[in-house]
């Protein structure tokens, strides 16, 4: 007799949300908007995206906000997670994995709000982007409001666009101390970053 299918989500909250790539995209079922919440902030300075400020799970200097998620049209949950991986641009240890069997866990510390939420809907396993807040490493300053301005408003025209494009596309339900400062600033307006919102 042929076991259960497993039910595989993968969380996601920003760019998985709307910068389109076939490769993982074709994968996956549509985003849905009741995932676990999470702490979250734009803290992690970007190499794929020229130094814009990303969201990342960041404990210290999250807030709390309600992640995304969409069932993988995997069946092995390797595919699942290689898929992220690949689309992430990044290495096994900074991919999420709680798998509800208490089988496996990746490396990055699962956030205790994924198992209540996963045991709540029955779901088998469970895949993020565990990448972590990089911006006082890079920055060689701690991470706050004012020094995360600061460092964006350094950044050259044509990235400060990307950054805000990134900020600005966030789905809603990510609500974090930096955004609304961010989209509160004149110079950080969509008109004026051309960010379609």
């Amino acid at each position: 007799m042929r076991e259960p299918r497993l039910k595989i989500a993968i969380l996601g909250w920003g760019s998985l949300l709307w910068d389109k790539r076939p490769e993982f995209d074709d994968h996956h079922e549509a985003w849905q908007f009741d995932g676990p919440e999470l702490l979250l902030e734009f803290s992690r300075i970007s190499k794929s995206r020229e130094g814009a400020l990303t969201l990342v799970v960041d404990p210290l200097n999250g807030a709390p906000c309600r992640s995304a998620y969409a069932f993988s049209t995997r069946h092995d949950p390797d595919d699942a997670i290689a898929d992220l991986r690949c689309r992430e641009g990044t290495v096994m240890r900074h991919v999420g994995v709680y798998f509800r069997d208490g089988t496996r866990r990746g490396q990055p510390p699962t956030p205790d709000s994924i198992p209540l939420w996963a045991d709540q809907r029955g779901i088998d396993v469970v895949v993020w982007t565990g990448l972590p807040s990089d911006f006082k490493e890079k920055v060689k300053l701690p991470f706050s409001i004012e020094n995360a301005i600061g460092y964006l408003q350094s950044l050259p025209a044509d990235v400060k666009d990307g950054a805000a494009e990134y900020v600005w596309r966030a789905p809603d339900l990510v609500v974090t101390p930096l955004r609304d400062a961010l989209q509160s600033e004149p110079w950080f307006a969509p008109s004026a970053m051309g960010a379609n919102r």
